[in-house]
């Protein structure tokens, strides 16, 4: 399976592309669509989906993962943020691609094993995990990264596969 994991902007979104087989996963790609701040927010949204769709092209992933949307002080910031996330949301969906969502505290929990880790250690281990000589950069490329093998690690749970010769109960 291909994940492409987004972590979410309008200046930078950081993207991560990881095949996954049982027991391991192995990093493709990773880098930021970047958009420049002097132009407009309409503009920035285009060329996001736009980027978006050329990497959606270029490695086919089977699944996207990106980070649900966090608030903290910065509410301008939060909006600009759901802005970028609404552009991808619907360029996967125009594309067909399947989107699972994490929030930050899931995200550390799958790749550090505690919800509260910091960043440089979330860093440190997708850098282990997917036996990266350095961690990649920018920031926002590690991100996408710690989310695409927190969807791996979900995807694969045994909580998630369906047997149909069981029925479920309600």
């Amino acid at each position: 399976m291909r994940i492409l994991g987004i972590d979410p902007g309008v200046a930078i979104v950081g993207f991560g592309v990881i095949d996954v087989e049982p027991g391991q996963q192995r990093m493709v790609q990773y880098g930021a669509i970047r958009t420049a701040a002097e132009l407009p927010l309409a503009a920035r949204l285009l060329q996001i989906g736009r980027d978006l769709e050329e990497l959606i092209d270029q490695f086919r992933p089977d699944e996207i993962a990106i980070e649900e949307l966090f608030f903290s002080k910065n509410i301008t910031t939060g909006i600009a943020v759901a802005h970028g996330r609404g552009v991808i949301l619907y360029t996967a969906e125009k594309r067909q691609v399947p989107v699972y969502e994490y929030t930050p505290m899931q995200v550390k929990q799958a790749v550090v094993g505690y919800g509260l880790a910091e960043k440089k250690q979330i860093m440190d281990m997708v850098r282990r995990l997917l036996r990266l000589k350095d961690v990649p950069r920018p920031d926002d490329a590690a991100d996408a990264l710690a989310i695409a093998i927190c969807h791996a690690r979900s995807a694969t749970s045994l909580l998630h596969r369906h047997d149909p010769t069981i029925k479920e109960t309600v």
